[in-house]
């Protein structure tokens, strides 16, 4: 069992050194890696370096690092707040417009930046005042975007997506390139049921159209944005191209298959961004270089969380880990499937409350994916499933960052929101995540 013991240590060490401690996740998956290492006894270095050298190379690893730098341009190229712009245009005039405007582009944003609080912060910015205009309340505003921050989380290239596919449990049983397409069906259905509860909320609270200094001219808001829907289209080329003979036509079966798709989506979203986005972007050496260094903290935290959940995943495979958590997993046979999926849901919900969505999927994620999976649940559904579960932590006070974030712009007090976050937002997520292990909702 000493497998097993070492991945019971990585969590708790994980757990431990993020919530007691207070220290960032990278720095907390690193301890939990050299702590599954102590387990390797006297092969203790071989099993760090080995691991380490893993890490360094997988594939999943350079698609998390490109991601954090193509994300921070696209974000500072305006792609998205010309979308949101096209949003109110199209939506405004209608009976609670700024809310529809605050959700899809919360969820849009976040396809992008990945990130709760910079999505709480950026849309929250634009819409919470559209959304006070309307005749809705500070609490409603501050509910809106706080519930619909932790939807970036879900969207394929967030940190949590990949810490998924580094689980020990995950690797080798899924792959990568195929849950690309898997996750994004999942935040469309995360999307579309915030879009119902937005609907609800409008309902309930009497939301009125915005205000008509608020709303642009379609014709202008679509000049000035139509080309910005071209950059988040560009994710589906290299699907197609990877997945079908165009590539392998010019290029050859072999290089086509030598480069994996994960690495093609980065140069797929950068490319077009630069030119749709070229007049907000630096135009010296200097000011990208200034540009990237702004990336650099988070590449820092990226690349030193995936490196140590590779290598840990490395570490606890060599020691048998599947051979071990075999005779336990049988056991849960007996148990019917619906029982154990609404059980795992309740316990990776409970854990997102205090830890991150990212803290979340590293601490529990792999063991979740096991026990769902060994009920009969097919690996793409309790991938994504627990990616929805894990992205509560934006709905689930008092810890949620992003909650706070849009009631600091709303100028309310934070606690006004607790209750209507969890009842519009938190148990809609839960009940999600449960349709799509069960397989009503349906992803590929």
């Amino acid at each position: 069992m000493t497998a097993v013991y070492a991945l019971v240590t990585f969590i708790a060490v994980i757990v431990i050194w993020n919530t007691v401690f207070k220290r960032n996740i990278a720095e907390a998956m690193f301890v939990g890696f050299v702590a599954s290492c102590l387990f390797a006894g006297t092969d203790f270095f071989s099993a760090f370096a080995t691991g380490l050298k893993d890490g360094m190379q997988n594939e999943v690893t350079f698609a998390a690092l490109a991601f954090v730098v193509v994300g921070d341009i696209l974000t500072r190229a305006g792609i998205v707040q010309r979308i949101v712009d096209v949003l109110s245009s199209m939506l405004g005039r209608r009976r609670g417009g700024s809310i529809y405007a605050a959700t899809v582009g919360s969820g849009l944003f976040g396809a992008v930046a990945h990130n709760g609080a910079a999505t709480a912060a950026t849309i929250g910015a634009i819409t919470i005042p559209w959304i006070k205009r309307s005749k809705a309340s500070g609490e409603t505003a501050a509910v809106v975007l706080g519930g619909n921050a932790g939807v970036g989380a879900v969207f394929p290239f967030s940190g949590a997506y990949f810490l998924m596919l580094a689980a020990p449990t995950v690797t080798g049983v899924l792959n990568p390139d195929d849950m690309v397409f898997t996750a994004f069906v999942a935040a469309l259905w995360m999307v579309a049921s915030r879009i119902v509860i937005a609907a609800v909320l409008i309902r309930r609270r009497d939301v009125a159209a915005m205000d008509p200094d608020d709303v642009k001219p379609l014709r202008y808001t679509v000049s000035r944005g139509w080309s910005s829907l071209v950059v988040l289209a560009a994710v589906a080329i290299p699907i197609v191209a990877t997945s079908g003979t165009m590539v392998a036509s010019m290029v050859g079966a072999d290089a086509a298959d030598a480069i994996p798709v994960l690495v093609w989506l980065p140069v797929a979203m950068l490319l077009p961004g630069l030119v749709v986005g070229r007049r907000s972007l630096p135009r010296t050496a200097s000011g990208w270089w200034e540009q990237l260094g702004r990336s650099g903290p988070k590449l820092g935290l990226v690349g030193v969380t995936m490196v140590s959940a590779f290598s840990a995943g490395e570490v606890v495979s060599n020691l048998g880990l599947s051979e071990q958590l075999t005779p336990l997993l049988e056991r849960l046979s007996s148990v019917p499937a619906w029982l154990v999926i609404l059980l795992v849901g309740l316990i990776v919900i409970v854990v997102a409350g205090p830890l991150s969505t990212t803290a979340t999927l590293a601490a529990v994620g792999g063991v979740a994916f096991a026990a769902l999976t060994a009920v009969g649940v097919p690996g793409p559904m309790a991938f994504a499933a627990l990616l929805v579960w894990a992205a509560s932590e934006s709905a689930s006070p008092p810890g949620a960052a992003p909650l706070y974030v849009a009631a600091g712009i709303a100028n309310i007090d934070p606690v006004r929101t607790f209750v209507p976050v969890i009842a519009y937002y938190l148990v809609p997520t839960f009940l999600l995540g449960v349709l799509l292990a069960l397989g009503v909702a349906w992803v590929p």
